[in-house]
């Protein structure tokens, strides 16, 4: 059923992944140009990945297993994500690529929250047609 709460919770994982990044820049480099993640590359493809699972994960409404592991998945991938970003602002000497960080570098967070809201729902949905089928 995709009037659940964990639709909503999918939908906004997926604004944040796919629609914030555009708006909040990663980073500022030295000469005080804002970074987004269209610029670089792998983190824009990660971004839209984590949409695109997190889209995918609304439609598997049938499947809640499937739904699950897709976001234990998306999880996963904002780890890494946020992990590539912690690495890259910490292992640049000095002040060469990233000068001043962006509130884009904390969108993985937000998305991590919302994924782990939705699994909690998708969780309570699956042990409640489990309750169910017990009493048959």
């Amino acid at each position: 059923m995709l009037q659940r709460i964990q639709t909503i919770y999918l939908l906004l994982a997926a604004i944040v992944s796919a629609g914030l990044i555009f708006v909040f820049s990663l980073w500022e480099n030295s000469a005080g140009e804002s970074v987004y993640a269209q610029d670089v590359l792998i983190a824009f493809g990660m971004f839209l990945a984590s949409a695109a699972i997190s889209l995918v994960s609304i439609f598997m409404f049938k499947n809640r297993k499937l739904q699950f592991v897709l976001g234990r998945l998306n999880i996963i991938l904002n780890l890494f994500l946020l992990g590539v970003f912690v690495y890259w602002s910490l292992t640049l000497p000095g002040e060469m690529d990233i000068s001043e960080k962006g509130i884009g570098m904390f969108l993985p967070i937000i998305s991590i929250v919302f994924i782990v809201l939705a699994n909690k729902a998708i969780k309570k949905d699956e042990d409640l047609v489990k309750s169910v089928d017990r009493l048959r």
